[in-house]
């Protein structure tokens, strides 16, 4: 349940650091308490109007559908590692990535909402409030921004700024 981070400091060279990220967005210990509530109030439903072995039959299925749709929602991983930037099922090369942007919970609210883009790639979740805003620079890509939601958001921005100020080609 919850979430897990990973952010680790390597070493690519003497003056060289960059840093990898990664977090699953695993939904909240609230979410998963409610849902075998519900279940539970199904199956006191269930246990007065059908028969008993029934019941304990369709609740066990109840549960096993609930825990697949929590872990399923809450499966996508952000990560930055080896040059690419991984959100859910998307990745794209930090070469591509330019400006990175920690939000506060307004700020994504407004992100999110009425100055969204309809281009944008958004990772969101309705119980993580703070994101960050990942620009993306690749004339092919048509998603001017990314937008992901995540519980560490000052830690994914260092880390996307330390390895895409290393990923990008010298010129």
């Amino acid at each position: 349940m919850g979430s897990w981070v990973l952010v680790k400091q390597h070493q690519s060279g003497p003056e060289q650091s960059a840093q990898t990220y990664s977090e699953r967005l695993g939904v909240p210990l609230r979410w998963w308490v409610q849902g075998v509530m519900l279940v539970a109030t199904f199956w006191l439903a269930l246990i007065v109007a059908i028969p008993e072995s029934a019941a304990w039959v369709i609740t066990g299925f109840a549960l096993l559908t609930l825990a697949g749709c929590l872990l399923s929602y809450g499966s996508p991983t952000i990560a930055v590692a080896g040059g690419q930037l991984r959100a859910g099922r998307a990745h794209i090369d930090l070469q591509h990535v330019g400006t990175v942007t920690a939000l506060d919970a307004t700020e994504t609210r407004a992100t999110a909402g009425m100055h969204a883009d309809a281009r944008a790639y958004l990772l969101l979740r309705p119980y993580l409030k703070r994101s960050v805003r990942v620009e993306i620079t690749d004339p092919r890509d048509p998603a001017p921004y990314w937008l992901l939601c995540t519980r560490h958001p000052e830690r994914l921005s260092a880390a996307l700024s330390s390895q895409s100020t290393s990923a990008r080609p010298t010129t």
